[in-house]
Formats: structure tokens, C-alpha cells, sequence
């Protein structure tokens, strides 16, 4: 009995590899799917289990300058495929509708199949935004919706590109790449620092981006079932594409109501932020003062009425408050983050209160520090 299964499933399996398109066979992970699906077991191992066991007692580790390499080079591949998809159909005599899969071995089918192979291969690289995630102990970041995304794609897309590398199924590939252009660009820059910052104003609008991706790519697996006939040889991937875009458009809508509508991923007093600059734990500048990100360390940037700021100083368990609470507070501070008024700047979190402004032309202490209010020499 148990041999008479086995049997069959290995006929099934035999079969359905029979089906393949010889023309991609030898690329990278196409051999089998057990490769493919080896190396995705392995990510699910690691994300979920392994990763964030390893950095249980660790600090995040600093990747910024790997970071931005790898947005970046990301953003460069995302260009070349989509300019691939162009040339090899999209834009050189595919009619946008029903368009079958070219088999043959013209160099336009060639093309079309090596960029189909290489869009796939693109989804295994991006498996790394995930090790990253754990790396930098990001854990909020590790959703549901990340994970199912990072190991479905490239899942189905294997299949995809073993079957039909091309054709109108390859729309939504194409799609998807533009918008890893745009996305993995946003990652690039807000990898490298808070000099970057106010250029990420546009960050809520990813998941919107996102979501008119899905709305195309349903749309125009749509066409398929009000056409009389079509000649795209595999109609199951035009269901399954179809279905895709649907599901993931109601994920991402449910992530886009959780994070800004319910305001989970917004700052407290937004309008209160904009005006001065601040968010989520970001610098805030004003008047020449110094910065201060996050309650943690200070720079001193300029000078007040001609006299002299101090200079490392600090004071410990917030005991130091400066007199003119009354205007710092119309200022604000938010998430933590450093409130600069008239030439002094404020360190909220418990992490000290550093006055650095001058005011009726008296010098404040320079090289000194202050333990639970009480001042010390360096």
C-alpha cells in the first residue's frame, strides 16, 4: 500500500517536472524545486526561530553602510528588469491583453525567459531584508504579511518561470519591479541617516504604491475571463495571479488602516511635530542651537548674545530643568526626541536635561557635569 503511494506521488512529481520549459532548466535553482524550497524553509527557520534566538543577548547590530549598498544595488537590478520586460515584449509588440508565452528560441523568447529567471532570482536576494530586520533587532517589522510576502513569491514564482516565462502572465513581474525601484530608493536613503530624513516625507504613501501594483495586476488578470478566446498557454497561473493581487491588496489595505488610520505608525502631535521638525525620536534644530538625537550624546553648534555654551556637560536621572519650561513646552517635545528653543536644547527620556543657551550674558559651566542636580568637575 505504502509503496503504491509513493509510487504515484513520484509519477505526479515525474509529470509535472516533464512540463517545464527546457530553456531555463539550468539556471540557478531551477534544477528542482527542492532547492528552491529548501532555501525558503531555511529563511522561515531563521527568521522565526534561529535569528531571533541568536540575538536574544546581543545588541543590533550596526549595518548602515551595508545597508545602503544593498537598497541601492537592489534599486539598480529593479531598473534593469523592468528596461528587460520592455525590450524582450511589454513594449516592443506585446498588446498589453492576451498576450501568449513565446517558446521558441528567437532571441526575443531567450530574452524573455533569461529576465523571467532573473525576476525570480530577485526575490531570493530580497529574502535579506529579513536577515537584516532580525540583525538590527527590528522586530516589529517581522509581520505576517513580511514573511508570507518574502517566501510566497518566489515560491509560486519558480513555478511560474518554470512553466511560462512570458506571456501576459509576466505582467504583474514587471509591475512589481517598478515598484521595488521606488521602494527599495526610499530604503536607501532612510539606511543612510538623519541628514536624509526630511526627504522621506512621502513614506506613508509606500503602501498606497503598493496597493495600485495589486489593483493593476487584478485588473488585468480580469481581462482573461471576458475575453472569447485567448491563447496564453498555462489559464491556471491568470487565476492564481489573479487571486494573488486580490489577497494581497486586502493585506496591505488592512496594514495601511492599522498604521495610518488607527495611527499606530504616526507620531503623537503630528501638527506639533511638523512645526518643529520632529519625529520619532529624530534632531530637531532651531535658532543655531545644538542637536540631540534620541537623549543620548550632544553637539554644540553655536553661540548665544557672544558668550561661550558649555561644553559635555550633562546631568543624570532628569533632576535639571531648565527655568523656561513654560516656552520649551509651547515648543514640544515628542517619542523622545531633542526640543531646541531660543538657543537651548532639552534631553527627555530620563537621560538628562543639558541647558545650552545663554541668557542675560552669563556663561554656563563648561566640562562639568551634574549627578542628581548636584554639579561635579570633570
Amino acid at each position: 500500500m505504502l509503496e503504491t503511494v509513493k509510487d504515484r506521488v513520484l509519477e505526479v512529481y515525474d509529470s509535472l517536472l516533464a512540463g517545464r520549459d527546457p530553456r531555463v532548466k539550468d539556471y540557478l535553482l531551477m534544477g528542482s524545486p527542492v532547492s528552491m524550497t529548501a532555501v525558503l524553509l531555511a529563511y522561515l527557520f531563521f527568521a522565526l526561530y534561529a535569528g531571533p534566538r541568536f540575538m536574544a543577548n546581543r545588541k543590533p547590530f550596526q549595518l548602515k553602510e551595508a545597508m545602503i549598498i544593498y537598497n541601492l544595488s537592489l534599486v539598480g537590478l529593479s531598473v534593469y528588469i523592468v528596461y528587460e520586460f520592455l525590450m524582450s515584449g511589454w513594449a516592443t509588440g506585446y498588446t498589453w491583453r492576451c498576450d501568449p508565452c513565446d517558446y521558441s528560441n528567437s532571441p526575443q523568447g531567450l530574452r524573455m525567459a533569461r529576465v523571467a529567471w532573473l525576476f525570480l532570482f530577485s526575490k531570493f536576494i530580497e529574502l535579506m531584508d529579513t536577515v537584516f530586520f532580525v540583525l538590527r533587532k527590528k522586530h516589529s517589522q517581522i509581520t505576517f504579511l513580511h514573511i508570507f510576502h518574502h517566501s510566497f513569491m518566489p515560491w509560486t514564482w519558480w513555478w511560474g518561470a518554470s512553466y511560462a516565462p512570458g506571456g501576459m502572465g509576466s505582467f504583474h513581474a514587471m509591475i512589481n519591479s517598478c515598484v521595488h525601484v521606488i521602494m527599495y530608493f526610499y530604503y536607501g536613503l532612510s539606511a543612510a541617516g538623519p541628514r536624509f530624513q526630511k526627504f522621506l516625507w512621502w513614506k506613508k504613501y509606500m503602501t498606497a504604491i503598493q496597493q495600485t501594483q495589486f489593483v493593476l495586476v487584478s485588473l488585468h488578470a480580469t481581462q482573461w475571463y471576458f475575453m472569447e478566446s485567448c491563447d496564453y498557454q498555462v489559464p491556471l497561473f491568470i487565476h492564481l495571479i489573479w487571486m494573488y493581487g486580490t489577497f494581497f491588496f486586502v493585506l496591505f489595505s488592512n496594514f495601511w488602516y492599522q498604521a495610518y488610520v488607527k495611527g499606530k505608525r504616526l507620531p503623537k502631535n503630528t501638527k506639533q511635530l511638523a512645526q518643529n521638525g520632529t519625529a520619532n525620536g529624530s534632531t530637531t534644530v532651531a535658532n543655531g542651537s545644538s542637536v540631540v538625537s534620541n537623549g543620548h550624546g550632544m553637539h554644540e553648534n553655536g553661540l548665544s548674545n557672544g558668550k561661550k555654551h558649555h561644553e559635555n556637560g550633562c546631568t543624570l536621572n532628569g533632576k535639571r530643568l531648565p527655568k523656561n519650561t513654560k516656552q520649551l513646552a509651547q515648543n514640544g517635545t515628542a517619542n523622545g526626541s531633542t526640543t531646541v528653543a531660543n538657543g537651548s536644547s532639552v534631553v527627555s527620556n530620563g537621560h538628562g536635561m543639558h541647558e545650552n543657551g545663554l541668557s542675560n550674558g552669563k556663561k554656563h559651566h563648561e566640562n562639568g557635569c551634574t549627578l542628581n542636580g548636584k554639579m561635579k568637575k570633570a
